[in-house]
């Protein structure tokens, strides 16, 4: 039989791909497996983020160094992640003015 009316698969499936196992998996930050890692200044700043952790329900390695720069970066990404942002979706040709006129869109605003 020719190979142009093979309907199958030529090369073999890996194993591991068909029990599902993840091949790229990402670690998730400030989990107990991967915590953040944040450099403060003061006791004081570290009770504040230890309460904005708890807050969150993450988890960070604090280091309470006066001399080195604080770092608070990992923190601040995960805490203000960016929203997606949601568009109104345009009115149809006949469906009546968002402006209030009461004309339909195609007649007033389209």
């Amino acid at each position: 039989m020719s190979k142009f009316f093979f309907k199958g698969r030529i090369e073999k499936k890996p194993k591991h791909e068909s029990y599902g196992f993840n091949t790229n998996q990402a670690k998730k930050l400030g989990t107990e497996i991967n915590p953040l890692q944040l450099v403060v200044n003061s006791d004081e700043k570290k009770t504040e983020t230890e309460a904005l952790l708890k807050q969150h329900e993450l988890f960070a390695t604090i280091t309470v160094n006066s001399e080195a720069e604080e770092n608070l970066v990992e923190l601040e990404t995960l805490i203000n992640k960016p929203k997606t942002t949601v568009f109104e979706k345009t009115p149809n040709r006949n469906d009546p003015c968002s402006c209030g006129s009461g004309k339909k869109y195609k007649k007033c605003c389209g």
